[in-house]
């Protein structure tokens, strides 16, 4: 039986005459990451601080490892939160060392194994130095270790690799790995889609405050339709006459054609059917900032 760690069920906000988030459904089980994606005023933090029992919504039902988000029980899971807020505010007169002792207690957890933390996160060296004379990326992995005190069940995070560098990105992604791994339920909500190919389970886009897509990339190509190209470079001597009118013409030796996410499989069989000398072949799928991009104009019709 599969187990939800967060579930929203006809989930709606209202600010005044504003609706921030819009009926939302939504299921996140436990083992899974799932990105949420979308612009500015989507609604994103909203469903972040309804989930983190923050704020209560206007209608419908918030739940959080089994009790609702808002409710007493909840704030006794508190330790089984993880969060990682978009702007991180930390005191610059604590050392990093300090500033994770501060928070293990706030959480109820052992400060024995903050050494381990900070080393994982890359700023043990920098532990008896003042957070005041961190870098951006210094600050927003000692953010990241907070997050991750008592290896909560629950990890929410907003915009997590502002600031961070290419290799502290992929650090980032190792440990979101193993915290999937471990059975924890990981939810990152980001503009920097480019990078969150192959780290994700699936993708949530929102607009004005309501779910417009949700699933696997794979999932979204095939809801998206949009064409995945692939391109051959044919061999010294090879005739292009001898290709299928279906496939166009790039320059002199390059041709290409377009097929749907469903027609992959059988277009790249075909190549072996073709009596043509091919130096190389090249596959170029619809990338998830191409898909985001068509899922708003699609709402926009």
């Amino acid at each position: 039986m599969t187990e939800f760690h967060v579930s929203l069920s006809g989930v709606t906000k209202n600010y005044g005459k504003q609706r921030a988030v819009n009926n939302m459904d939504l299921t996140l089980r436990a083992g899974e990451c799932v990105a949420l994606a979308g612009h500015n005023g989507a609604g994103k933090s909203t469903l972040i601080k309804l989930i983190l029992g923050l704020i209560r919504p206007s209608s419908g039902k918030v739940m959080l490892l089994g009790h609702e988000a808002s409710g007493r029980a909840a704030v006794r899971m508190r330790g089984n939160i993880g969060y990682l807020p978009e702007t991180v505010a930390l005191h610059p007169s604590l050392t990093g060392a300090e500033t994770l002792a501060f928070y293990a207690r706030l959480k109820r957890q052992p400060v024995s194994a903050n050494a381990a933390l900070l080393s994982r996160v890359g700023i043990a060296q920098a532990a008896q130095r003042r957070v005041g004379v961190y870098s951006k990326g210094m600050r927003q992995r000692l953010a990241l270790a907070q997050a991750l005190l008592g290896k909560p069940k629950v990890l929410l995070f907003d915009e997590p690799t502002t600031g961070l560098d290419p290799a502290s990105r992929l650090m980032f992604y190792e440990i979101v790995r193993e915290l999937r791994n471990g059975g924890s339920t990981v939810l990152l909500s980001t503009h920097a889609l480019s990078e969150l190919d192959g780290h994700t389970d699936r993708i949530v886009v929102m607009k004005n405050g309501s779910k417009i897509a949700d699933g696997s990339m794979s999932q979204l190509r095939h809801t998206a339709g949009l064409p995945i190209r692939i391109r051959l470079k044919l061999g010294d001597g090879s005739t292009a006459g001898l290709l299928p009118d279906v496939w166009q013409r790039i320059d002199e030796s390059k041709f290409e054609l377009a097929c749907t996410e469903s027609d992959k499989v059988d277009a790249m069989r075909s190549i072996g059917t073709l009596n043509v000398a091919i130096d190389d072949i090249e596959i170029h799928t619809p990338s998830l900032d191409d898909m985001y991009a068509h899922f708003l104009r699609r709402e926009d019709l």
